[in-house]
C-alpha cells in the first residue's frame, strides 16, 4: 500500500508524496497539516477509499515534511501552496479533482483555487486552520514569545502533546496568506469537518472557511467528542461516508 514517489523540484530539492494515478478520472488530492506527513491514517485511509472506486488520488509531503527535501523552519505558507501547485500541474494536469485539506492543509487548499477554480469539483476540511499563525498562534503569545521569535527568529512553542519551531519569517509569510476576507463563487459542495473536543483549532475556524463560499452548496459536520485529528476509526468512517457523497454528486 505504501509506495512512495518523488517529484525533483530543482536539481537538489524533491517532494515525497503517494499516487494512485488515473489518466482521465476523477482526482482526490489530500493535503495534510502542519508537521504531517502521508504516512499517516487519514492519507492512507484517502487512498484505500481511491483505489477502491477506481479514482485518481494524490497526497504529497510539503518542503521539510517528512522525507521530502529541505529544513521545517526555511518552509512557509507561501513555499507550501507552491508545491501544491507544482504537484497538481505535473501529476493531474487537465484532471478535475475534489480537494480534502487537514489543518493548515485546508488553508493551503484555499490558496489553490486561485489556480484551479474550474478543476476543482469539492473541498472537504477537517479540523480547518486557515490563517493560524496569526489567529491561534501570534495573536495569542505572550511578550516573551513574541520577542523571542523577532530577536532569535525562533521560538519552540509547545502545545498539548506537540512542539512546533515557528520561525519569525514563517509568521510573516502567513499574513500575506490572508484567506478568509476573500470570497470563492465556486458552486461545488463544501464540506467542513470538525472535532467538538478539538483542542488545538476552534469549530468556529470552519464557519469562517464556510463563510467564503458564497455560491456553495455549504455543509457542518460536528464529530462529537471528536479531537484535532479525527484519525480515529469512527471519525474517519464518518469522512469517508462524507467524501463518497461527494464523489457520488459529481461522478
Amino acid at each position: 500500500m505504501k509506495k512512495f514517489k518523488y517529484q525533483k523540484i530543482s536539481k537538489t530539492k524533491k517532494l515525497r508524496y503517494i499516487l494512485n494515478y488515473y489518466k482521465k478520472k476523477l482526482y482526490i488530492v489530500f493535503l495534510p497539516g502542519f508537521m504531517s506527513d502521508v504516512e499517516g491514517k487519514k492519507p492512507q485511509s484517502f487512498k484505500r477509499y481511491a483505489v477502491k472506486k477506481k479514482l485518481g488520488f494524490l497526497a504529497l509531503e510539503y518542503f521539510g515534511h517528512g522525507k521530502s527535501s529541505g529544513e521545517f523552519t526555511k518552509g512557509n505558507i507561501s513555499i507550501w501552496s507552491k508545491n501544491v501547485e507544482l504537484l497538481i500541474k505535473k501529476i493531474i494536469r487537465k484532471n478535475n479533482f475534489i480537494i480534502i485539506g487537514s489543518s493548515m492543509g485546508a488553508w493551503i487548499a484555499l490558496n489553490q483555487f486561485k489556480y484551479f477554480k474550474k478543476q476543482i469539483k469539492g473541498f472537504l476540511g477537517i479540523g480547518s486552520a486557515p490563517e493560524f499563525l496569526t489567529r491561534l498562534m501570534w495573536n495569542k503569545f505572550p511578550k516573551k514569545i513574541k520577542k523571542e521569535i523577532v530577536t532569535k527568529g525562533i521560538s519552540t512553542i509547545e502545545s498539548g502533546q506537540y512542539k512546533y519551531p515557528i520561525t519569525h519569517q514563517l509568521i510573516k509569510d502567513g499574513r500575506k496568506n490572508k484567506v478568509l476576507s476573500k470570497k470563492i463563487k465556486s458552486k461545488i459542495n463544501v464540506t467542513m469537518i470538525h472535532g467538538q473536543k478539538d483542542e488545538v483549532v476552534p469549530v468556529s475556524f470552519s464557519r469562517k472557511v464556510l463563510a467564503t463560499f458564497s455560491k456553495a452548496k455549504k455543509k457542518l459536520m460536528v464529530i462529537k467528542n471528536g479531537d484535532h485529528s479525527l484519525s480515529d476509526k469512527k471519525s474517519m468512517n464518518k469522512i469517508i461516508k462524507e467524501l463518497n457523497r461527494v464523489v457520488i454528486d459529481i461522478v
